[in-house]
């Protein structure tokens, strides 16, 4: 399922940007190379046909990037964590050479 949903979503990517891109923008862009046939999408021209494919293939996007997210939550519920062994990841410190010992302290004689 998840394989769909990340198919669609790489499509739903590549329309989104074509659909932005060929909007008329202040420094024409894309959006010359629709320009010439604009009685095919009514009078006012494709502003408004292109406004309202890009908001429901947004929308699209949006709703397809939550059942991804909720999914993947539900199928891997693991953490990276939880694979970390709990034995100790330090070595032991080497025991350091042992220092000769000091005399015994004198002990007081014995009460009888």
């Amino acid at each position: 399922m998840t394989t769909v949903l990340f198919v669609t979503q790489i499509v739903l990517t590549l329309i989104l940007t074509v659909l932005v891109l060929l909007q008329k923008s202040s420094s024409i862009g894309l959006g010359a190379y629709s320009g010439s046939n604009e009685s095919v999408f009514g009078a006012k021209g494709p502003a408004g046909f292109l406004v309202k494919a890009t908001f429901t293939v947004g929308l699209l996007f949006v709703f397809n990037t939550i059942a991804l997210g909720y999914l993947y939550n539900k199928s891997h519920n693991e953490s990276v964590v939880d694979t970390i062994k709990t034995e100790s990841a330090v070595p032991a410190a080497p025991a350091l050479p042992s220092a000769p010992s000091a005399p015994a302290a004198p002990q007081a004689p014995a009460e009888q």
